[in-house]
């Protein structure tokens, strides 16, 4: 098996703290810049899962980076430079507490909930008689709170403003952004033969002004299905195939796991991470339309320890 980044402990210049997300290890900089290095795990439940997936880390910053350059023109983003192919470095911003969900087909979360029998999601009404994967009439806007611990919780545009969480004026244009990107998104899955089915965004506030931040239109952020073939496997009753972590959790269900307590996460063999590691760099070359390039992952630590130190010092 190839090296897999799990854990990160650097010391960068002017660095003053590090926050240790379950994929992502953000060290601050002077109050001012983040270096976010994007780690090999995998969090499914909300629970990081015992064993890293080689590339992941690779695949995911990279498709942000190319997705944030893409969207620019919407919105301005935190991202300043990708100094090695596992780091992004950008402005430092106060994050709004809720993400922007949302979703253009009737899956996952939503599908859960609209078997059970319900028919709102975060105050956005789902039709009757939908099936499952099926196209919404118009994308629904499903924000959650962003929880510091455990699961986010669904929350609606209405509770957000009457609580406060986000200015009325400043929660209506993330909303507007939320749908330019997902539009955006959604052409560019298109031209590649996909379909973004759901994804969520992030947003905060630097000096007054309204960034785009974290990272957009990944695997671990949003749900692809096969542009070819959708209909037919939606008239038969079938799964649709797709690009996203959903197959992870799919096999965790399989194996009895659902985050709950008393549960275990069962063994990953090295088969399956490979096949994991497959998957995501499938992913990569499905929605980007490069060939993906494996880094170099020997001695991955020392590699983005040099890169990104010869960054800061060059310009920040």
């Amino acid at each position: 098996m190839s090296n897999a980044l799990t854990k990160t402990e650097f010391n960068f210049p002017g660095q003053v703290s590090l926050y240790k997300g379950k994929v992502r290890d953000v060290y601050n900089i002077n109050n001012d810049f983040l270096v976010m290095v994007v780690s090999d795990r995998i969090s499914a439940f909300d629970v990081v899962l015992p064993k890293g997936i080689p590339y992941k880390g690779q695949v995911l910053n990279q498709i942000a980076a190319k997705f944030l350059d893409a969207t620019a023109d919407i919105v301005p983003n935190w991202k300043i430079a990708s100094p090695d192919p596992n780091v992004t470095v950008g402005h430092m911003c106060e994050p709004y507490k809720v993400e922007m969900v949302i979703r253009g087909y009737l899956t996952g979360h939503a599908w859960r909930e609209y078997k059970s029998g319900k028919r709102t999601l975060c105050g956005c009404v789902m039709p009757d008689g939908m099936l499952e994967n099926q196209k919404f009439p118009e994308p629904l806007l499903t924000p959650t709170t962003k929880a510091s611990e455990g699961h986010d919780e669904d929350i609606s545009r209405e509770e957000i403003i009457a609580s406060g969480l986000v200015d009325k004026a400043e929660y209506e244009m993330i909303e507007d952004y939320t749908r330019k990107l997902f539009q955006r998104g959604t052409e560019i899955a298109a031209k590649m033969g996909l379909i973004l089915v759901d994804t969520k965004y992030e947003f905060g506030k630097k000096d007054g002004k309204i960034y785009l931040i974290d990272e957009i239109h990944t695997p671990d952020s949003s749900r692809y299905f096969y542009l070819n073939g959708y209909e037919e496997r939606l008239a038969k009753g079938e799964q649709q195939k797709q690009l996203s972590k959903e197959f992870v959790r799919q096999w965790l269900i399989e194996n009895g796991f659902q985050g709950k307590e008393g549960q275990t996460v069962p063994f990953m063999s090295d088969e399956f991470v490979a096949s994991v590691s497959e998957r995501y760099i499938e992913l990569y070359e499905n929605i980007t339309g490069d060939k993906f390039q494996k880094s170099d992952a020997s001695k991955i630590e020392a590699r983005i320890e040099k890169a990104v130190n010869e960054f800061l010092n060059s310009k920040i």
